[in-house]
């Protein structure tokens, strides 16, 4: 029997999820497929639409070696293993005559631990533990959450938090769940034999797909230890997202809470003296952090320094002292000392990663309104950590809907470690940049609006002229708005304001879950959603009740944060231009995904209007343009609103 063909196994697929062929999917099913069979790199752009999932699942499957998928978002990952991965395995079948295996592997934080729900949590205050069952009221939230988890457990075959509908908050499910550090062993544990996390490790062995999350990718990269099983092929999935998760798993913390927390479940299990010279360690750092103004520590200065190095010493001996001292009174023990000695080395790595102050890390405080002050460090890049990790024995397909900033793939290129497209040498990935487009005729199915006539946004104060235009263009359109604000407090003005004027329902991120909300701006064509960072990327609303998006400004990055400005400082010192690569690339990437919630299907028409006219007066504004959809481009305020007096009355009258 002939060998099947790409296009022959790629039609199967498509026909089984009962989707459409686009020239864009096939050209990057080819474009995989060649990468996966010579080795090499791929960064491919596929437009909304261009059903990219089949684009690589197809060609991964038929090379037959085992691949990681890694996703940004849980919707994408429950989208693979639910439905795109059985149906097209299903189809593929006949012409492969193999049926591939797929599992989805996570954190260990992810899966319910049965020694947790059965033998309580380690308790900070007193010995041994406690449950947490008996502990909460049944009547509270959290007394309700927890009885529902432990029917739950009798009944889940995964065990996976997400899995679990509706869902808990963080609290109710860190009683029964444990990190990596906090675990047991399944060789130590009284039930390792039927442990869910170790479970889904051992389905992810002996799979040949395995879908994983971004965060998952980086501990697998950073710690060294290898938590995914070996592969062939890596597909990074929502690939623009790769870098600030890898940052975020590379992110350091201390606060003093955290820090009492380990003092106070070490206590019982060391001696006296390396009790105390912790416990004097942590007031110190507490005293220290209340006076702690938020912002980049370019040094460390000498009093924080004293401090981290008590804290150093003394957490690495509480550690040590860990290891040989027994509290007869202490019920199951294992349990107790490993959370303890978990909650210290995490200190111990902190405050001796800031002490050692690599040049490639920045230090700053944080200071939250409910939380008090954090100590951050963070690395200045992970470009050099990524082409040394994931670039190497493996061929790499990195995919999203926004990956060419400014008319190329440079700019992501560079964050992930990667030369200028075509450069050649040694240690050098190789690496080819396509863009398949999308299905969608942006020119003709959206406008990209800029108001060229209003001031320049501040960095604080209102914005009159500003409230008076969205106000028109959300009459204009009947309603149907997604907001996008830079910043919360911008968001819960324009919320607030557009009450007032307007009759029509204004919902706003943070008065309901996500989920909720989205679900009613979807429901009704008059209502309006406005929020922040979360709504560039997560919303999807295909048809008329989402036909005008709004930017209320160009989303550079805050002058003062830290770890952006460090980055920024960092290029032009090298020679290069700061704010393009990083301030202008970090909104480019934001201003793409937002615009992208306008067309999601080939019938949609609407408006993206940006309220900034930096957009269309500024130097950068031309590369930001060309990272956006290729819309039709206007300033001109009056045709806007007839545009969107016409979408609007198009949608009335079901046309």
């Amino acid at each position: 029997m002939t060998k099947p063909s790409l296009p022959e196994l790629l039609h199967a697929a498509v026909t089984a999820v009962g989707g459409v062929e686009r020239p864009g999917q096939v050209t990057m099913a080819e474009a995989v497929a060649a990468a996966v069979d010579d080795g090499s790199h791929l960064l491919v752009q596929a437009g909304t639409g261009t059903g990219k999932s089949l684009g690589y699942l197809v060609p991964a499957l038929a090379h037959g070696e085992r691949v990681v998928i890694a996703t940004a978002t849980l919707a994408l990952q429950r989208q693979l293993v639910e439905r795109d991965l059985p149906r097209t395995v299903d189809a593929l079948h006949p012409l492969l005559r193999r049926r591939p295996e797929f599992a989805m592997l996570k954190g260990r934080s992810n899966y319910l631990c049965l020694h947790r729900l059965h033998e309580g949590v380690p308790q900070e205050e007193e010995d041994g533990l406690f449950d947490p069952f008996e502990a909460a009221a049944p009547t509270s939230k959290l007394g309700q959450d927890l009885l529902r988890m432990r029917d739950w457990a009798d009944e889940t075959e995964t065990g996976d938090r997400d899995d679990l509908t509706p869902g808990v908050s963080d609290r109710a499910w860190g009683q029964i769940s444990v990190s990596s550090r906090e675990c047991l062993g399944a060789s130590k544990c009284a039930y390792g034999a039927e442990c869910f996390a170790e479970m889904a490790r051992e389905r992810a062995k002996l799979s040949d797909v395995v879908v994983t999350n971004h965060a998952l990718l980086a501990i697998d990269a950073i710690e060294g230890a290898p938590v995914l099983p070996s592969h062939e092929v890596l597909i990074i999935d929502e690939a623009h997202e790769l870098v600030s998760r890898v940052t975020g798993a590379a992110t350091g913390e201390l606060t003093p809470g955290q820090v009492n927390r380990a003092v106070r479940r070490a206590a019982k299990l060391v001696n006296e003296k390396a009790a105390d010279a912790l416990q004097t360690a942590s007031e110190t750092f507490e005293r220290l952090m209340e006076l702690a103004l938020p912002g980049r520590l370019e040094e460390i200065p000498e009093d924080l320094g004293y401090a981290l190095l008590a804290l150093r010493d003394a957490s690495r001996n509480v550690i040590s002292a860990l290891g040989s001292t027994r509290d007869k009174s202490v019920q199951d023990e294992d349990a107790v000392r490993k959370q303890a000695l978990a909650a210290v080395e995490n200190i111990h790595g902190v405050a001796e990663r800031i002490t050692q102050g690599s040049e490639y890390d920045v230090v700053w405080y944080e200071r939250h309104d409910r939380f008090g002050a954090s100590l951050r460090v963070a690395p200045l890049t992970v470009s050099g950590l990524l082409r040394e990790k994931l670039f190497t024995e493996r061929s790499v397909v990195l995919t999203s809907a926004t990956l060419k900033l400014g008319g190329d793939f440079n700019g992501v290129g560079a964050s992930l470690g990667l030369s200028p497209e075509g450069i050649a040498g040694e240690d050098v990935p190789q690496w080819k940049g396509l863009d398949v487009g999308s299905p969608f005729d942006y020119p003709k199915q959206g406008i990209l609006y800029v108001a060229r006539h209003l001031a320049t946004p501040g960095r604080e104060g209102s914005r009159g002229d500003m409230m008076d235009e969205l106000s028109e263009l959300v009459e204009a359109a009947g309603g149907r708005t997604l907001g996008l604000f830079s910043s919360m407090r911008a968001a819960q003005a324009a919320a607030e304001e557009l009450r007032g004027r307007l009759d029509n329902r204004i919902l706003l991120q943070g008065e309901e879950t996500l989920g909720e909300l989205i679900k009613a701006f979807a429901a009704d064509p008059e209502t309006c959603l406005f929020g922040t960072l979360s709504l560039w990327q997560g919303v999807d609303v295909p048809g008329p009740n989402c036909q005008l998006v709004v930017m209320d400004r160009i989303p550079f990055p805050r002058p003062d944060d830290p770890l952006m400005s460090a980055r920024q400082k960092a290029v032009e010192e090298a020679g290069g231009n700061g704010f393009m690569a990083v301030a202008a690339t970090h909104a480019a990437l934001l201003m793409a995904q937002g615009a992208g919630r306008l067309v999601r299907a080939t019938g949609d028409r609407g408006v993206v209007a940006v309220l900034d006219p930096r957009l269309a007066n500024a130097r950068y504004g031309s590369y930001l343009r060309a990272s956006l959809p290729d819309f039709w481009y206007t300033t001109d305020r009056n045709q806007v609103r007839r545009s969107l007096s016409a979408i609007d009355a198009a949608a009335k009258a079901g046309t």
